[in-house]
């Protein structure tokens, strides 16, 4: 495999920023990873595992002399981070995200790109509801899509050079316009977390008047929404603050739909429910035949991570 960079920066060690470290190991596209986390914690454990090649222990530190810096924190913390490496990237370095917003991170992070660092944000569609720096397995992000978000004048050669980079990580890649990401996120991703929380939280309710029945008794709809809801809630918060718009606009034709199903039920129209559910249900075909998912039970991740 071609080497992209020389050395690539992550800032923050979760679980996108473990895993590039060992798919970048796997395929050889950089020479040297370097990491930095805010929690003392997380960077005695990276230390420990010997997850990046050097560990600073700040991220104006981490950064210097890199060729990549990829910006792995929640949203909320974009902007300050930013401040804080602007003043020593290198010139012609490139500086990336792995965040779940695109247009917002744009407005964070773009006044603190100095001239001549290539600023081209990005979001692997990939993850699990684990986080933390063993949290990361090489074939994360395999077969799973990377969006890149090029801000207006990008250069071309260092858009191309940061796709062949996630393509070397296992990614397929596309680019998009970030408002346009923003939305269709909020339909993929946003959207449904909110609501597997929402559920969640119905659940924990119920369980007082149930002697956690709700919980003892879980069917395998209810544990696909727990494991959604298990995820990081400082970057879920940070994801719907920062996208507020979007997911508003889909929750609301969501809460219209739920409306819909809610009367054919009440008034006994088999017909609608049966029509619906079949027109849903291939959308769940189409992800499969995709290659975005399989009809494994644990959507593939135990096996992903024990090969």
């Amino acid at each position: 495999m071609t080497q992209f960079y020389d050395r690539v920066a992550l800032i923050g060690l979760g679980l996108i920023a473990s895993s590039m470290c060992h798919a970048m190991r796997r395929s050889r596209v950089a020479n040297e990873i370097v990491g930095y986390a805010r929690s003392a914690e997380t960077r005695d454990i990276a230390r420990e595992i010997g997850l990046c090649d050097r560990i600073c222990d700040s991220a104006a530190e981490a950064v210097k002399d890199a060729d990549l810096i990829v910006l792995c924190v929640p949203v909320g913390a974009m902007e300050s981070v930013a401040q804080e490496i602007g003043p020593v990237l290198k010139p012609g370095a490139t500086i990336s995200d792995v965040g779940s917003v695109k247009r917002t991170v744009i407005d964070a992070v773009g006044p603190y790109v100095p001239e001549g660092v290539h600023f081209i944000p990005a979001h692997p569609l990939a993850g699990t509801e684990h986080s933390g720096p063993r949290s990361g397995f090489a074939e994360l992000f395999d077969n799973r899509y990377t969006i890149l978000v090029p801000v207006e004048g990008s250069d071309a050669q260092a858009v191309a050079r940061l796709t062949h980079f996630w393509r070397g990580l296992g990614a397929l890649t596309e680019t998009m316009d970030p408002d346009h990401h923003d939305l269709v996120l909020a339909v993929t991703s946003h959207t449904p977390h909110l609501i597997a929380y929402t559920m969640v939280g119905v659940a924990d309710d119920l369980r007082r008047v149930t002697d956690s029945e709700v919980i003892k008794y879980s069917a395998a709809g209810f544990r696909d929404f727990t494991r959604i809801a298990a995820s990081d809630p400082v970057m879920w918060r940070d994801v719907f603050l920062n996208n507020k718009e979007a997911t508003l606009e889909i929750l609301g034709r969501f809460t219209e739909e739920l409306f819909a199903l809610q009367r054919a039920i009440r008034q006994g129209d088999g017909d609608h429910l049966h029509d619906y559910f079949t027109r849903t249900r291939s959308i769940r075909r189409g992800i499969i035949e995709a290659g975005q998912d399989t009809d494994a039970p644990d959507f593939g991740r135990m096996k992903a991570r024990q090969t």
